[in-house]
């Protein structure tokens, strides 16, 4: 598991290193697809299902969303394969051409940097929760007579989070704690899976649930739970590297480890919409956790395993967001001292600007929603683009994958900025 984890990282983070990519089997290569999918977007599906207009428009939504998902992890590894190119831009680049390529560098900065914003707004609802926890094991309140104090804010405990663990672990040009908690994301979804499904047949009778009622939904609403599906299933930035170092890289043999990955994804994300929405029903938070109560055991150890997962992935993010950006400078003369400095000047305009933007956006929905709609570039555009380029036979597929990928693109980024300016 450990060498796995290592392997995994070393995919992840695109290692300017030329020495020869460690060679993945068939497990380690389903391994690591699970750990790039499996992770925050787990904790807003219940909400998406409600949002959905119920359990059976949801898994229907799902259903049809997982062709497209495959689909754009087959073409990617057979662009891969025949532009002989190792990383999601490389292959963008070498397929479509330059100008796409530039798009695709710019896409991947700003998904990024969004996924950051989203963790840190993970992390302060988990905060909240456990501040309250321990505030009302220290004075014996319950949670509604627990008083506010600056000192007690989640906002100011993210930025101490962050000025203290967070930038100290971003700074450095490599990050050695990755290798030994690369696989709590994984861990701490699947926790949160088997909790939510246990705590739902465990739960009392006489507590004040609302019990699920039937929606009718309308179109608006069944779309609304695409952006959370693309930012819960998405692994294809990390898709090439994973097959670039696989021991068998036939197409036959890809499609095998793509389609068991995103059913291994569908069934855990699903479990927990389902059961997440039947505990809670139409008065289920955006994110599962902020549903259970404080004091809490069982979920104050999934808090504890996503605040901590998401603490030290979050300078992975960076890294990977930060190396672009040196690729884009190295196109120019840079000099060691200038790329030392910019590095620390990157990181922390970066932590700045996602932390004043999670404090302000609290709602992780909205943030999703963002997410989402820059996903389907990755997710649909540029895979239909590929295919395109790569196979004509196939133009058909290709340019209703794209179509597909515009209209979520539009419509995700529509109703966030909607519902952005309508709460300001």
């Amino acid at each position: 598991m450990e060498e796995l984890a290592r392997e995994s990282i070393s995919l992840l983070a695109r290692s300017a290193s030329h020495a020869d990519p460690p060679r993945l089997g068939s497990y380690g290569a389903v391994f690591i697809m699970l750990k790039s999918a499996l992770g925050a977007g787990l904790l807003n599906f219940p909400w998406a299902f409600e949002k959905a207009g119920g359990v059976t428009t949801a898994i229907s939504v799902e259903l049809v969303s997982l062709v497209f998902l495959i689909s754009g992890l087959v073409i990617l590894g057979y662009a891969s394969s025949v532009s002989r190119q190792k990383t999601y831009q490389d292959v963008v680049r070498e397929v479509c051409g330059r100008a796409v390529g530039q798009l695709c560098e710019v896409c991947f900065c700003f998904n990024l940097f969004m996924i950051s914003v989203a963790f840190l707004v993970v992390v302060q609802d988990q905060l909240e929760k456990l501040c309250v926890s321990l505030y009302e094991t220290v004075t014996g309140l319950s949670e509604s007579e627990v008083p506010h104090h600056w000192y007690t804010d989640q906002r100011f405990a993210l930025f101490i989070m962050c000025l203290l663990i967070i930038l100290p672990l971003s700074i450095p040009k490599e990050i050695g704690i990755q290798k030994y908690t690369s696989v709590l994301g994984t861990l701490a979804a699947t926790y949160l899976c088997v909790a939510v499904i246990v705590k739902y047949y465990l739960m009392d009778t006489h507590a004040a649930i609302i019990t699920p009622e039937h929606i009718q939904g309308s179109w608006a609403s069944m779309f609304s739970v695409v952006p959370t599906i693309c930012f819960g299933f998405q692994c294809h930035e990390a898709c090439i590297a994973i097959y670039s170092s696989m021991e068998n890289q036939k197409l036959c043999h890809w499609v095998v480890i793509s389609v068991l990955s995103m059913l291994f994804c569908l069934l855990i994300y699903t479990l927990t919409g389902v059961y997440g929405y039947m505990t809670f029903g139409q008065a289920v938070a955006s994110d599962i956790l902020m549903s259970y109560q404080g004091n809490d055991v069982v979920m104050i150890i999934s808090r504890l395993l996503f605040g901590i997962s998401i603490v030290t992935i979050y300078p992975i993010i960076l890294l990977l967001g930060r190396y672009v950006c040196f690729i884009c400078l190295r196109r120019g003369l840079v000099t060691h001292s200038f790329e030392s400095r910019c590095r620390v000047v990157l990181t922390v305009a970066w932590i700045t600007s996602t932390l004043l933007i999670a404090m302000f956006v609290p709602d992780m929905a909205d943030v999703i929603s963002v997410i989402g709609g820059i996903s389907a570039f990755f997710i649909f555009i540029f895979p239909g683009l590929c295919l395109i380029f790569t196979m004509r036979s196939l133009t058909v597929w290709g340019v209703m994958t794209i179509v597909v990928g515009v209209f979520i693109f539009g419509q995700s980024t529509t109703i966030a900025v909607m519902e952005i300016i309508h709460k300001f």
